[in-house]
């Protein structure tokens, strides 16, 4: 029990010391190649101008860089590399014990959180360079690429781990046969869209490391070590970059954070469920549900507009309609930190209980 606890909050801790190690450097590229936004404001999911979205947060988007999810996904490599040079120069079983990368838990979640970061990367790199007003890769190509890369993942849980059912809250496993790769692949869209959450200094970073503190406990609960790891090693990469993320920002996580962090959600849930004989996917509209409130209110506020040429929010998604009521961003930040930890404590009551 010492040896698999030391094993999930080694690599964290050392993952955020090396996120704040890094941090500085990232932040003097970031900075001097201005990779900002040359020009204010965004469109709306109905193509329409955001024009509250200008009002509350245009001159920000010109001074602070994008790209801070960099340091997330940077510490995890950076970490498992340091655990494997570790088991390299000083080989024994304790050293050993540490590396957590493994291919019966992690490969997945882990190729992932790179693929999934490294085209956010392409994305944000795009968004930040003049190209005659077009901006970032098109939406209609990224939810590609997040359809192609879950259906292999799906298919993958399907022909190669055998998951054929879903856990039931309170109730035997559903069996769905094939269908796990598209249910798979509707999870990991629902969830990609959920991360323009990362939308006010603050706010993202600790969301997302109370989902994947969760997914640690549950996965630790279920004896995969590795996994639980994994989930913790992403724990402290991203309070490194909370730690300069908190108002005022000093760089935002964007695309390169957001979408490789929401396809690993998506895969650890599978992973955490009939594959590790428990309830991850129950758990996962709790535990991520200030994720799912975000996508929900975009949906209704595209729905309303649509049907009833009305808006039902000031702005969508809901976290900017409290500051578009009069709520200061550290309030809303503030408070969804809380929330984030109450429903994490709740989804993983349901996970181990239910």
């Amino acid at each position: 029990m010492i040896i698999d606890l030391l094993k999930v909050f080694v690599p964290s801790v050392i993952a955020f010391w090396v996120g704040i190690a890094i941090a500085p450097l990232l932040t003097h590229y970031l900075y001097k190649y201005r990779v900002w936004k040359k020009q204010p404001g965004k469109k709306a999911l109905d193509g329409q101008v955001a024009v509250e979205f200008a009002r509350l947060h245009g001159e920000t988007e010109t001074k602070t860089p994008r790209m801070g999810g960099i340091l997330v996904w940077a510490s995890v490599i950076l970490t498992i590399a340091l655990l494997w040079a570790l088991q390299y120069i000083f080989p024994n079983s304790s050293t050993t014990k540490l590396l957590f990368l493994s291919r019966s838990q992690t490969w997945i979640p882990f190729t992932t959180l790179i693929l999934g970061s490294l085209v956010g990367l392409i994305n944000d790199i795009l968004d930040v360079v003049d190209r005659n007003g077009e901006k970032g890769i098109p939406l209609k190509i990224r939810l590609l690429f997040v359809a192609v890369l879950s259906f292999c993942i799906g298919w993958w849980f399907y022909t190669k781990l055998d998951i054929t059912s879903i856990s039931m809250p309170f109730g035997d496993p559903l069996y769905i046969g094939w269908l796990v790769i598209p249910f798979f692949m509707l999870v990991s869209l629902f969830l990609y869209a959920s991360g323009v959450i990362d939308g006010i200094d603050g706010l993202s970073g600790a969301v997302f490391a109370s989902i994947f503190t969760a997914y640690a406990f549950i996965a630790f609960h279920q004896n995969q070590i590795d996994l639980a790891a994994f989930c913790a090693t992403i724990v402290g990469a991203l309070l490194a970059f909370l730690w300069f993320n908190v108002p005022p920002a000093r760089f935002w996580m964007t695309e390169t954070g957001t979408m490789g962090l929401t396809l690993t959600v998506a895969a650890i849930a599978f992973m955490t469920d009939t594959l590790g004989e428990g309830r991850g996917l129950p758990a996962l509209p709790i535990i991520a549900l200030l994720l799912v409130v975000t996508v929900l209110s975009n949906i209704i506020q595209v729905f309303s507009k649509k049907v009833f040429k009305k808006k039902v929010f000031k702005i969508a998604p809901l976290h900017h309609h409290f500051e578009a009521i009069g709520w200061p961003g550290s309030k809303v930040t503030m408070r969804y930190w809380i929330l984030s930890i109450i429903f994490a404590i709740l989804g993983v009551s349901l996970a181990l209980l239910g």
